[in-house]
């Protein structure tokens, strides 16, 4: 295993602190118990928007804290989920009087701790609301969930719903912003590589020189099938059909086209997969009318790639464009 790191027992540990030092105009963070928020939270009489999960998938979640986005990130250790206990501390930070959102991810080990940390904050008079993100459309139950994965979808459920938020959107109102992103965004992804947790050495499943895994998790999770390596065209209509054929996506739509790097996919051949997933969507009669491009909801050094697709409307367009600043979404400001 050869990794930037000291001791594998302290890598979040480390990150957060060296993600503080980087960006303290933007976040301020605790280390007892260990979360990130914005720098001026709480804000008075607005949402809090919290999310978290487990590290190794950054920036994801803490690169998204900052203005018209989230209020604070819980980070548990790599690729497990933070226990109540933090999610409960970042949630009172960010509570301005008007309620608090939890996003979550659709594992059940977020699911579970998010809920016991909502109850607890209840019980301390702030009202929680929580949506659970569940966009990817490779397969029902994986190893860390039931029914679907929460992936890179999350991403724009994040963006969307915290500008909501900024604008002064009342908790109920927030909630079913997200709700909505949630129920129009639809992901699947591929490996051709497996990454190493640090505290294991090792890599977390195995794929031959030749192989690649089709609707790979972004812990690793078995996907769909494995076959032999494809040219890029072949596995984007691999991965596009199931995305379209979801909700479905027809002609006359428009939407945002998401291409997420998995942590160690060149900008390069992320561009090659956009170029064949924009050429499909036009073929369909489907605009695409906002686009990403890059590292968002990665799986440490994994090679690999995700598509995303969001229909949208002028309403979440109007949220999209938005102004944010945070460390990895910036625009507006």
């Amino acid at each position: 295993m050869k990794k930037l790191v000291n001791d594998p027992k302290n890598v979040v540990d480390e990150a957060v602190a060296g993600f503080a030092a980087a960006h303290g105009d933007i976040v301020r963070v605790s280390s007892d118990p260990t979360f990130i928020v914005r720098a001026d939270a709480p804000v008075s009489g607005k949402v809090g928007l919290v999310s978290g999960g487990g590290s190794g998938h950054e920036p994801l979640h803490g690169g998204f804290v900052g203005v018209g986005m989230l209020d604070a990130a819980v980070p548990g250790a790599v690729f497990t989920s933070p226990t109540p206990d933090p999610i409960l501390a970042a949630t009172q930070a960010v509570n301005g009087g008007a309620g608090v959102l939890h996003i979550v991810k659709n594992y059940t080990g977020d699911v579970l701790n998010f809920e016991t940390a909502a109850d607890l904050a209840l019980a301390d008079g702030i009202e929680v609301r929580t949506v659970i993100v569940n966009d990817d459309v490779a397969v029902k139950d994986s190893l860390y969930t039931a029914g679907r994965r929460g992936v890179a979808g999350t991403v724009l459920v994040e963006k969307i719903a915290g500008a909501a938020a900024e604008r002064g959107d009342d908790l109920a109102s927030v909630a079913a912003v997200a709700e909505k992103v949630i129920g129009q965004v639809r992901t699947m992804g591929v490996a051709l590589t497996p990454c190493i947790v640090p505290h294991a050495g090792e890599p977390s499943f195995t794929l031959a020189e030749d192989e690649i895994e089709i609707g790979i998790g972004i812990h690793g999770e078995p996907g769909r099938e494995r076959i032999k390596l494809e040219p890029a065209d072949a596995i984007v209509d691999r991965l596009l059909g199931p995305i379209l054929e979801d909700i479905p996506f027809v002609s006359g739509d428009s939407v945002l086209l998401l291409v997420n790097g998995m942590g160690g996919t060149p900008q390069i051949e992320l561009y090659i997969v956009f170029r064949r997933a924009a050429e499909v969507l036009a073929a369909k009669g489907i605009t695409v009318t906002r686009t990403l491009v890059g590292n968002f909801t990665t799986s440490l050094e994994m090679q690999g790639m995700s598509i995303t697709v969001l229909k949208l409307d002028d309403e979440l367009t109007a949220l999209w464009d938005a102004p944010v600043q945070t460390a990895a979404l910036r625009w507006g400001r």
